[in-house]
């Protein structure tokens, strides 16, 4: 297993950004944006169309990105010497995990750097983007849970069977593989490796998991419960399993955690 990180340039990055300015997403996705980029009018943007808002955007940060280039390029050499570092002890819990060899499979990950504070990954592609103002261990925390989408998926399609198509959101797979990643993140040998880890340092998944009941129990502990008591496959079938049968409660407590996707 591997990740490269590179900087794929202003227009990558202006891209990204406008995955999470369509129109279709929660605030959720869109506020971090306009967190960090005060300068952006957001009841203008989100007025315009599609190519108004990439023409609005590209005039209001293509000076700042000329003013980061170098910023972006040394955060390229910091964070591949910090993950190439680690890789070796990553590599072993992640085999571990996922009953496979970590170091015969995803050689060719890459990791993004730009402008976007949200960090979408591409399963088929295998890349994902990483924000330029992370350090060099943020930068490694949040690639963590990203590497594990990948492994969890490269062996949940091999047992099921079934598409890639059917692991984004708002698929139950996909809300399934987002909360497995604290499970898999409780290994020290990856927990320590991110600064995000527990919860009370913001969490290594999405918030509205870490305070999810179901059935009278928080949910990441009945994950964390099945995890420790199935091999991986068994694992991926009775987590789903109890999922399914919790759906529709799951499904209302992020749409009242005012995050429906």
């Amino acid at each position: 297993m591997n990740i490269t990180y590179k900087n794929p340039g202003y227009i990558y990055s202006l891209d990204s950004i406008l995955l999470f300015l369509t129109g279709d997403q929660t605030p959720f996705w869109s506020e971090s944006i306009f967190h960090f980029y005060p300068q952006l009018d957001k009841q203008t943007l989100l007025s315009l169309n599609l190519s108004d808002k990439q023409k609005y955007i590209n005039d209001v940060l293509k000076d700042a990105y000329e003013c980061l280039r170098k910023e972006i390029d040394s955060k390229v050499i910091c964070y591949n010497n910090h993950f190439q570092k680690h890789k070796c002890q990553i590599e072993e819990a992640l085999s571990e995990a996922f009953n496979l060899d970590a170091a015969s499979i995803f050689n060719n990950l890459t990791a993004n750097i730009t402008l976007n504070p949200i960090s979408p990954r591409f399963l088929k592609e295998q890349s994902f983007d990483v924000f330029y103002m992370n350090s060099e261990k943020g930068a490694l925390g949040l690639s963590l849970h990203e590497v594990i989408h990948y492994f969890w998926f490269y062996v949940w399609n091999h047992h099921f069977d079934d598409s890639y198509d059917e692991y984004e959101t708002p698929s139950l797979k996909w809300i399934l593989s987002e909360m497995v990643v604290e499970t898999i993140m409780r290994d020290e040998r990856l927990s320590s490796l991110n600064p995000y880890f527990p919860k009370e340092n913001g969490g290594c998944v999405y918030p509205y998991f870490q305070n999810m009941i179901v059935n009278g129990s928080p949910i990441l502990d009945t994950i964390d419960d099945l995890y420790r008591t199935y091999n991986i496959t068994d694992f991926m079938e009775e987590a789903y399993a109890y999922c399914l049968n919790h759906e529709k409660e799951i499904r209302r407590h992020i749409e009242v955690s005012g995050n429906a996707f």
